[in-house]
């Protein structure tokens, strides 16, 4: 442990004790949120009721409590807190969800620079390996979104990932896929002007959820009903056929057979979320 990492904690809490504050939320449910929620000296901490919380040991540090419904989408989850502990109104369902994101001229421009025509983005990156679906699967399914729809593929990609975006292009035969890397605000205008998105539960795939893109999720060890898209009309491309753990959150497995989702399966989600039939390809 350096001094400057033994410094950082006490310069954090003492900018944390320059404010009064008079409530904290913990939104995070761990023993660190809550720890640093309890630091800020707030006389009111309020956080999930322990059946709810990701580590049920944080409890110590809040002084109030909110009950939350078991399988709650974490959007619902968050506002249910928010309202318990502000007495705050909050959407009744996911059509009232509103996801306001400031963009500017800038940001468009960035977006429109890279589409053309109609497109669908395809996300193979994400935090976890076990999170991640085949290269090859995404490359043959970008090839399919040409041949039945005519939709070039924009296969958008992240720090430290354009090894497998480029790797998803060198695997396609259409020719009609792009690798792409966006800021986060011109990938929201670009979300918002494409046809359609497929990816695993990562960043990328919340943020196209917010922009109200038709979304086909790929989900393995997180829970859809959870992480992912919380409208009806999105789809969930999973394995419900195998016996080992299912949402097990595992960063790591020997027995990776989650992800093991057929093309045809997510181009029969693509079909049934787009609400349109299949076409022949463009000539």
């Amino acid at each position: 442990m350096s001094g400057e990492t033994l410094r950082a904690p006490r310069q954090q809490l003492r900018r944390l004790r320059a404010s009064a504050f008079d409530i904290a939320l913990d939104f995070q449910g761990l023993l660190k949120s809550a720890s640093i929620a309890r630091l800020s000296g707030a006389r009111r901490v309020f956080g999930f009721s322990q059946d709810s919380l990701r580590e049920p040991a944080s409890r110590i540090f809040l002084s109030k409590t909110i009950q939350i419904p078991p399988k709650t989408h974490v959007i619902g989850k968050n506002l249910m807190l928010a309202s318990g502990a502000l007495g705050i109104p909050i959407p009744e369902s996911a059509e009232d969800f509103s996801f306001p994101i400031g963009t500017s001229p800038a940001h468009k421009a960035e977006a429109a620079s890279v589409s053309n025509g109609n497109f669908a983005i395809l996300n193979p990156g994400g935090g976890w390996p076990t999170k991640l679906w085949s290269l090859e699967r995404f490359g043959r399914l970008a090839d399919e979104l040409w041949s039945h729809y005519g939709l070039r593929s924009l296969i958008t990609y992240g720090p430290g990932e354009r090894e497998l975006a480029e790797r998803v292009v060198e695997g396609t035969r259409s020719g009609q896929t792009t690798a792409v890397s966006l800021s986060l605000k011109g990938f929201y205008e670009l979300a918002r002007r494409a046809e359609v998105y497929v990816g695993g539960d990562t960043g990328p795939t919340h943020i196209a959820v917010a922009a109200g893109t038709p979304i086909v999720g790929l989900f393995g060890p997180t829970e859809w009903w959870r992480n992912g898209s919380p409208r009806k009309e999105d789809i969930c491309v999973e394995r419900v056929d195998i016996d080992c753990r299912t949402d097990c959150h595992r960063r790591a497995c020997s027995n990776w057979i989650c992800m093991d989702m057929e093309v045809d399966r997510v181009l029969q989600a693509v079909d049934i979320r787009m609400g349109q039939k299949l076409v022949s390809a463009p000539s």
